[in-house]
């Protein structure tokens, strides 16, 4: 089992620690923020829950507990308010970034990243770049959870099981991302073959109301309670046990994209099979003409959005 620190023990980071001692995946839990009071709160409460899950050792600590630990989750950052799209907090969670990496390189030389600070696709990127490690160790949480959205929402179209749907979000994770309608499935049958059997009628009207519901779920997540963190902490999990189990499960991570798609020099999300040493593979799931133009364009917006202070260092 795994030692996993989390920078960060806000709603995310909190709730992904909780998360992660429930499903058992992890030996070794250190919360780390800067304000220490709220980290050693969040893992004393966590603490008591000892005598219902599995043996883990809940801790808070400071960035030197980074030493050994086999990933290193971020999500420390300015938050998303109301009303600001993910791409407004560039400049801030740069420099924040920054920081961090830092400080944890400085007690683990050879970390895997696992990037959730939005915007999470320019932060993998800057990640990246920062610390000089391998693409495969740097890891964006992207578009695993928007990818769950859009397999709740066909559930519910549908009256199936989301766990029989096979469909999946590509590109940015935030408002140029991308559903890939063409390659969903539904035990194997394409969608749109499904839809001749099904008695329910799904119109082109029908699908972009589905796609603007899984691109606006978290904006108006933020307006009802604050920030989304219930579902990124499962999609975290997620990630982290076919990591730390070694399953190569594929999932819709962010990775750096170099010349597939006629993509180049970017994170942005992709299939990919996830195994012990991080990122084992990009999966080239096909897509339409459409969908590669709309991903073509969502990896130019991305880059339109990078921070100067790291493209001067490209």
């Amino acid at each position: 089992m795994a030692k996993i620190a989390i920078i960060g023990a806000g709603f995310v980071g909190s709730t992904t620690a909780f998360a992660l001692m429930v499903s058992g995946a992890s030996r070794e839990i250190v919360l780390i923020d800067k304000i220490k009071e709220k980290a050693h709160g969040e893992a004393m409460d966590l603490k008591h829950c000892a005598s219902f899950v599995k043996p883990v050792d809940i801790d808070a600590g400071t960035y030197e507990n980074c030493n050994e630990a086999d990933i290193v989750i971020i999500t420390a950052g300015a938050p998303q308010v109301p009303g600001q799209s993910r791409l407004e907090l560039v400049e801030t969670n740069t420099a924040i970034m920054e920081s961090i990496l830092d400080q944890v390189l400085e007690y683990n030389q050879n970390p895997l990243l696992l990037i959730v600070t939005n915007p999470v696709d320019i932060m993998s990127y800057v990640a990246r770049k920062i610390s000089g490690l391998p693409s495969s160790r740097v890891i964006g949480s992207g578009t695993v959870l928007d990818t769950s959205r859009f397999r709740h929402l066909l559930s519910v179209r549908c009256g199936l099981d989301p766990r029989n749907i096979h469909a999946y979000v590509v590109g940015e994770h935030g408002d140029s991302e991308v559903p890939l309608w063409s390659s969903a499935n539904i035990a194997g049958v394409t969608l749109d073959h499904y839809c001749r059997y099904c008695d329910k009628v799904c119109t082109e009207d029908n699908r972009a109301e589905i796609n603007q519901k899984v691109r606006e779920a978290a904006y108006e997540i933020i307006e009802g309670k604050g920030a989304t963190y219930f579902a990124i902490s499962l999609a975290l999990t997620r990630i982290v046990e076919s990591i730390v189990r070694d399953e190569n499960s594929i999932l819709t991570v962010s990775t750096e994209v170099c010349g597939l798609y006629g993509i180049h020099d970017i994170y942005l999300s992709l299939p990919c099979a996830l195994g012990k040493t991080g990122i084992q593979r990009i999966v080239p799931v096909q897509m339409n003409s459409a969908e590669t133009i709309a991903l073509q364009a969502s990896a130019e917006t991305l880059k339109s959005n990078l921070p100067d202070k790291i493209l001067a260092t490209v």
